[in-house]
């Protein structure tokens, strides 16, 4: 086994162990406020200590798991569904207009930073974690019809495709049959990476107000509220910064070690 993959599925496991474990038990109410208590540091009461409305910052962190997980899996989600059919279509149709179409949209929105799409389609939309959804996952389609284009394309060239074809498949059949097979690994380490990216974005949009709103926590949004009480209670900003960067470390140490596991080539060389 490698480091990689089992420190960074310990460290992503911790996440959705605590998002999982939210939905059924946290220390304290997420919406109760105590201010008597605000901004009080670790202690046995709150291993995590409290912010500055007396909220108990451990139960925040596991609830603001649960909202940046799901926001990133169904954005990725989203990427996929639509950005792995747009790149085998395209690989199928290499050279054609149909290629040329989907790819030059796909520069088009390569063209724009991602945090600068989602700020831009959330703020016309109106800020929600649903609209941050869509936000993400717009911009997770290219990057899927990218790979999956990239992956696709030299497999056409091989001598069980061409007798495929000659056996009368049609080139969605091969490529539902043949091709994507194939390219699975890159598909998964991908999305991985993309979950990851996704966390970011997430908390990046909450940051600004563009995320998911009050009462539902956020660690963006925690991050934002806590920028002014650095000095006073540093714990309040240090707390949910550790989390997106043992997260997003977990998640990318994960797509690593998936990346050597699966493909075949690392693996011979080893």
């Amino acid at each position: 086994m490698r480091w990689s993959l089992i420190l960074g599925a310990t460290l992503a496991g911790l996440a959705l162990i605590a998002a999982a474990l939210s939905w059924v038990w946290t220390p304290y109410d997420v919406t109760q406020m105590a201010i008597a208590d605000k901004l009080k540091p670790p202690s046995a009461a709150h291993w995590l200590g409290t912010d500055h409305f007396g909220r108990d910052i451990l139960s925040m962190i596991m609830v603001g798991a649960r909202t940046s997980i799901a926001v990133a899996v169904v954005a990725v989600g989203i990427g996929m569904g639509i950005g792995v059919p747009l790149g085998l279509i395209a690989a199928a149709n290499r050279g054609s207009w149909l290629d040329e179409i989907i790819m030059r949209g796909n520069d088009l929105v390569f063209a724009f930073p991602s945090l600068v799409i989602a700020i831009l389609i959330t703020a016309a939309l109106g800020p929600s974690a649903v609209n941050a959804i869509i936000a993400i996952g717009i911009f997770n389609i290219p990057v899927f019809a990218r790979v999956t284009r990239a992956g696709a394309m030299p497999l056409w060239t091989l001598d069980y495709i061409r007798a495929a074809e000659v056996a009368g498949k049609r080139a969605t059949r091969i490529s539902v049959e043949h091709i994507l097979p194939n390219i699975a690994n890159l598909l998964i380490v991908q999305g991985t990476i993309q979950f990851s990216l996704g966390i970011l974005a997430e908390a990046g949009l909450s940051y600004v107000g563009l995320g998911a709103q009050p009462p539902t926590p956020s660690w963006g949004r925690m991050l934002a509220e806590a920028q002014t009480m650095v000095t006073l209670a540093p714990h309040v900003a240090i707390i949910p910064g550790l989390a997106i960067i043992i997260t997003v470390l977990g998640l990318n140490l994960l797509g690593d070690g998936l990346r050597d596991a699966l493909d075949p080539r690392l693996r011979e060389g080893r």
